[in-house]
């Protein structure tokens, strides 16, 4: 998978894609990631890429043209199967959606800043807006490095234990159960004794109940 990140601050994205899962991902050759500064594609001298919103208002809007400039660049090398806009009124993101990117080949997303992006981009140049949550974040590359992350963890031997992911929450639309490790006994606190069992039977039966009285008490709206 490749994945092109269109930003103002690509610095940003360093330090997180530059350890544990995402930089392995990137060392197997699994994916690749390129960061792209908005700026270089400016259509002035002062490399701005925003202005005043027509009809008044506070906060400035990312233009038109640079964005279409990266876009049509980035679009002569690859084809995209999705163009994402980080926006705090897109689809929310699930691991269902997750599981679908990951499956793609080419993706590229937008760090939206500033009060937006021209709207002409959303309607005409992007192809699927996500958000990360209900809240409004200073800018959209935290959201890209969020999705990115979701995406990448999950395609087929980027984890050492690709059974790992399968297990996670929400891959069934159930939380996951409680998990312990040693020692066994801290404080008086004692580790359930069907997880010391042997008998993967009892203890797959026991996490999937755990999994469904989780669900039911902390996120019924999943069941």
């Amino acid at each position: 998978m490749h994945i092109d990140i269109i930003t103002l601050f690509p610095d940003l994205f360093t330090s997180v894609f530059s350890h544990s899962i995402l930089q392995r991902s990137q060392n197997k050759g699994i994916v690749s990631v390129e960061f792209h500064d908005l700026r270089q594609y400016s259509v002035n001298k002062y490399k701005s890429v925003d202005d005043y919103a027509y009809g008044g208002g506070a906060g400035m809007v990312m233009q038109i043209e640079p964005i279409a400039n990266c876009l049509k660049d980035l679009k002569s090398k690859r084809d995209y199967d999705e163009i994402i806009y980080t926006s705090p009124d897109g689809e929310m993101l699930s691991q269902g959606i997750s599981n679908e990117l990951s499956l793609m080949k080419n993706i590229c997303i937008l760090c939206g800043h500033y009060k937006g992006i021209d709207e002409r981009i959303r309607e005409h140049l992007i192809t699927r807006e996500i958000s990360i949550g209900n809240y409004v974040l200073s800018g959209g590359e935290l959201a890209a490095a969020v999705i990115s992350d979701s995406i990448i963890r999950v395609i087929p031997g980027v984890l050492n234990d690709e059974t790992s992911a399968l297990t996670d929450s929400f891959q069934n639309n159930l939380v996951s159960p409680p998990v312990y490790s040693r020692p066994y006994e801290y404080n008086g606190w004692k580790v359930p004794d069907v997880l010391i069992s042997g008998n993967q039977r009892l203890i797959d039966e026991w996490n999937i109940e755990q999994s469904l009285k989780r669900t039911k008490e902390r996120r019924p709206e999943l069941l």
